[in-house]
C-alpha cells in the first residue's frame, strides 16, 4: 500500500519542468514531508490537450457518492482490480492521473521482547518501524493515479471536488524486503499512453517496470513519522544509528 508520502514539489516549477499548465495558481507549496490521505495534493492530469498541474483531495470520492468523508478513504486502488471495481473503473478508463513524490513510507513490526527482573519487568510489545523508499539520485517519482470529479447534488451550482487514488501493485525486486505492497511508479516513456483521456488504458501499463524502481534504495527512518503531527526533512533521515542505505542491511536489523 501507500499511505504516507514525502513531496518538496511546487506547482510552478512542476509546471515548467512538465511544459504543463499550472492550474493551482499562484499559490506555493510548502515541501510536506508527512503526506497523509485526505490532503490536497499535487497532481498531473491531460485535458483539453495539454498537460495541467491540479491539486486534489488524496482519498477518490465517486461522482455517485453521497457525500464526501462518508465511508472509506480510497487512498490506493490495487492494480489488478482497477478496470472492475465501481469506484475506480471509470476513472481508470478516462480519468488517469500523475502523483508525484520525493519518496514514500512503509512500516514493519517489531516486536519488543519482555525485559526481565522484578522492578522492571516489562512484557513484550510491537512497534511500528517506518521505512523510506526514495531514488538514490534524488530525482522525483511520478506515480500512477486516478482521479475523479464529485458534484453535491444537494447545493445548485456547487463547486466541484477533486479526488485522486495511487494505484498499488505487488512490490519487486529488493521492495519486497520491506512491504508486498508498493505504489506504481510510471516512467517517463509511459506517461502519454497514461494521462491520454481520449483511449482507454491497456492493463499492459500497470505492469511494474524494472528500471523505474532498480535506484529506489531504503532506509530505516525516525518514528516520528508515525504521527501525522510531525512533519520536516528529519523525517526522511536515517534513523539515529541505522546508517546506509541497503535494504538487505536493514531488515537484518529487525
Amino acid at each position: 500500500m501507500c499511505g504516507r508520502y514525502a513531496t518538496t514539489a511546487d506547482p510552478a516549477i512542476l509546471a515548467a519542468d512538465l511544459d504543463a499548465i499550472n492550474e493551482v495558481g499562484e499559490e506555493s507549496s510548502r515541501p510536506d514531508y508527512n503526506v497523509a490521505p485526505t490532503t490536497a495534493v499535487l497532481t498531473v492530469v491531460d485535458r483539453h490537450g495539454a498537460r495541467r498541474i491540479r491539486r486534489m483531495r488524496w482519498g477518490l470520492v465517486p461522482p455517485w457518492a453521497v457525500e464526501v468523508g462518508k465511508g472509506p478513504v480510497l487512498f490506493n486502488a490495487r492494480a489488478d482490480t482497477v478496470d472492475t471495481k465501481p469506484a475506480f473503473r471509470n476513472a481508470f478508463r478516462h480519468k488517469r492521473c500523475l502523483v508525484p513524490m520525493d519518496g514514500w513510507y512503509e512500516w514493519q513490526t517489531e516486536i519488543e521482547p519482555a525485559t526481565a527482573g522484578a522492578a522492571t519487568k516489562k512484557p513484550s510489545r510491537a512497534r511500528k518501524i517506518p521505512y523510506y523508499m526514495s531514488p538514490e539520485d534524488g530525482s522525483r517519482l511520478y506515480m500512477a493515479g486516478l482521479w475523479s470529479v464529485w458534484h453535491d447534488r444537494t447545493v445548485e451550482e456547487s463547486a466541484p471536488v477533486l479526488s485522486c487514488s495511487i494505484i498499488t501493485v505487488d512490490s519487486a525486486a529488493h521492495l519486497e524486503d520491506v512491504h508486498d505492497r508498493m505504489p506504481l511508479v510510471m516512467p517517463r516513456d509511459r506517461w502519454a499512453a497514461w494521462l491520454d483521456p481520449d483511449h482507454a488504458a491497456s492493463t499492459d501499463l500497470l505492469a511494474v517496470s524494472p528500471d523505474a524502481v532498480s535506484g529506489i534504495t531504503v532506509r530505516r527512518v525516525s518514528t516520528l513519522v508515525n504521527s501525522v503531527k510531525n512533519n520536516g526533512p528529519q523525517l526522511i533521515g536515517p534513523a539515529e544509528g541505522r546508517g546506509g542505505s541497503q535494504v538487505g542491511d536493514q531488515i537484518s536489523l529487525l
